[in-house]
């Protein structure tokens, strides 16, 4: 009668597993950190790439950035802040995916016999969102540390230097794929996980939004490639003359030159200088 009464009494059940809402937070996190971060990805695709459209447009777009259409001025440690905040989100996005990381050899043949045995394109998708995943943590702290110490050398014959003369491109080459990659996929799994888009048919849903995926991962490929292409050209051109700042040529004759027609209207010839 003492065991039976032991248990009734409560003896024993401060070691029984309780329920947490840790993981559920944790992967709450992991999914709005992927999303900022997956966001940014394509937002700063667009901005780089407007080096396509004119060396003018691509300064100004960097300059808007530090703040130079608001203050007269160019305050390159806005951007440093900016590149801090990305860099803990991804800090912060990385370990949080970690925990699910295969973590023993034993661990990684298990999950590569599930994989071969589903045979699922969404398992193979995750695995090589690991892959990705875990090359980006290295690729892109390493992208992201050259930002934060030295913001102020953002432009198109700043940035062309950097690909070409500093011999940058292998790693923005390598980090181009698998940013696209592992954004696209990781995107695509949130839009499916929380159950966005999917419409009244989940196949049918998933369908979609694996072609979309696939759709916007070659066009974002594509604008890479051509604005790495672009900057390396610049960088070649200008290979004798490294350490050159691009200016516009509305800011070095402000009297005579007109400025383009998205220039602030408040800043007229007599208050605008180069930074």
């Amino acid at each position: 009668m003492t065991a039976p009464m032991d248990v009734i009494a409560g003896v024993g059940l401060a070691d029984k597993p309780r329920k947490s809402r840790w993981p559920a937070r944790m992967d709450l996190a992991q999914s709005v950190s992927g999303l900022i971060l997956g966001l940014f990805m394509w937002g700063h695709m667009f901005f780089v790439s407007t080096i396509l459209v004119s060396r003018d447009f691509m300064w100004a777009v960097t300059k808007m950035f530090e703040g130079y259409f608001f203050f007269g001025r160019a305050f390159p440690g806005i951007v440093s802040v900016i590149v801090f905040a990305i860099l803990v989100t991804l800090v912060v996005h990385a370990f949080l995916a970690m925990r699910k990381f295969p973590a023993n050899y034993r661990q990684y043949r298990m999950f590569i016999g599930h994989k071969k045995l589903l045979a699922h394109a969404d398992t193979t998708l995750w695995w090589w969102q690991v892959v990705t995943g875990f090359a980006l943590f290295f690729l892109a702290t390493v992208h992201l540390y050259q930002m934060l110490m030295h913001p102020g050398l953002i432009g198109p014959y700043e940035s062309g230097e950097r690909v070409w003369s500093g011999r940058w491109w292998p790693l923005y080459l390598l980090m181009l794929f698998c940013v696209e990659l592992h954004g696209g996929i990781g995107l695509y799994r949130l839009a499916v996980k929380w159950g966005w888009f999917m419409g009244d048919d989940p196949a049918k849903g998933r369908k979609r939004l694996s072609t979309f995926k696939w759709a916007l991962t070659v066009f974002f490929l594509v604008l890479g490639l051509a604005t790495l292409a672009a900057y390396a050209r610049i960088g070649y051109e200008n290979r004798d003359a490294t350490g050159q700042r691009y200016t516009p040529a509305w800011l070095q004759n402000p009297p005579q030159a007109q400025p383009p027609f998205w220039w602030p209207g408040w800043m007229d010839a007599s208050t605008r200088k180069a930074p």
